[in-house]
């Protein structure tokens, strides 16, 4: 939806979260205001408090929303084969979403107080299911080193989202990106065997 189309039937919810999407891109999380939502999508200006009672709670649904969106990605991304082989396409499908959604990671992850971390907890554990669901699965054939498979993928992740922070930021302008990843994938792979 551009910034002069405005919202005229259908589901606003959703047409405010695509919005507050695109104008969270364009301008980072200091340019969203709900005032300036209900403007670009051509409502009232109590129309975007029926969905969000305030930008937290709008940044909190673009959060969700966002982290139902890796979760898809996640999916589509397993495979049959090997386990190394099958968490390596998971790791691809990581930071293809992470670069493309490079404003939208700090919302996903950012702390957040008690009231409203439940809907968010529930979005992440979906999210993480399957990469978490494959290191178990790993660890039960003895291909992983034993551990909370949700901490090892916390690990795992952290590797991941360094390097798609410095490939979207240009930093690593000087290497294809794709060897970058399997390069990490095959370091994270080494730390993640059993030790003889």
């Amino acid at each position: 939806m551009s910034l002069h189309t405005p919202y005229h039937h259908g589901d606003l919810r959703a047409a405010l979260l695509t919005r507050a999407e695109a104008t969270l891109r364009e301008s980072g999380v200091d340019g969203l205001s709900l005032r300036q939502l209900a403007r670009d999508t051509g409502v009232s200006h109590a129309a975007p408090s029926r969905h969000f009672r305030d930008k937290q709670a709008l940044l909190d649904a673009l959060a969700v929303t966002g982290l139902h969106r890796l979760g898809a990605c996640f999916e589509q991304a397993v495979i049959e084969g090997p386990i190394t082989a099958r968490l390596q396409t998971v790791a691809y499908a990581y930071l293809r979403f992470a670069v493309d959604n490079l404003e939208l990671l700090p919302l996903m992850f950012a702390r957040r107080d008690n009231s409203t971390s439940a809907d968010i907890q529930d979005a992440v554990d979906r999210a993480f299911a399957v990469p978490i669901a494959l290191i178990a699965e790993g660890q039960a054939a003895g291909e992983i080193v034993d551990g909370d498979p949700k901490r090892l993928g916390v690990t795992a992740l952290a590797a991941l989202q360094g390097l798609a922070t410095f490939v979207g930021s240009g930093y690593t302008a000087d290497y294809d990106s794709e060897q970058l990843l399997d390069d990490l994938v095959r370091h994270l792979t080494l730390g993640l065997l059993p030790r003889s």
